[in-house]
């Protein structure tokens, strides 16, 4: 069975914690031709929108799509960001939030990689730097160096 992403959750997650707590929700959008959003705002690709509950008229914030409308420069504008547009929702008050990796948006999403465990710290052999470099659990090399 494919899950669905996890994304939407979220942004509605910190969205209604920022509703709750009287913060004010902001989305960072990475603007591209999918991107319906006032052009004139954009800067370097980039667009900081303010999605709380008073600065938006209808907002829908779907899977696949958040759409609303919105005031810029006193004009009824129609935005809509795909969500794969979204880098981040955080609150403008405390800057608490999540922001997001950038995904290609036709690419599928990927799970985050398993980190392996840290690595033990470098280990001084009697012989210095020069000595025979220690070997790990697995029988295998270290590619670890010590640095001066």
């Amino acid at each position: 069975m494919i899950s669905k992403a996890t994304k939407p959750y979220l942004v509605r997650a910190i969205w209604e914690w920022c509703a709750d707590n009287g913060y004010t929700a902001y989305l960072a959008v990475q603007v591209d031709e999918n991107t319906r959003v006032p052009a004139e705002f954009v800067k370097n690709g980039e667009i900081i929108l303010n999605i709380s509950a008073d600065a938006t008229h209808k907002l829908t914030l779907g899977n696949d799509l958040i759409q609303f409308a919105a005031r810029f420069g006193g004009v009824s504008r129609e935005c809509s960001v795909p969500m794969a547009a979204v880098r981040g929702v955080f609150a403008r008050e405390n800057g608490e939030g999540m922001f997001f990796q950038a995904q290609a948006q036709d690419a599928p999403a990927v799970e985050p990689p398993v980190r392996e465990p840290a690595a033990a710290p470098a280990v001084t052999t009697p012989g210095g730097p020069s000595g025979p470099a220690p070997s790990s659990p697995n029988g295998r090399k270290s590619h670890l160096q010590i640095v001066k």
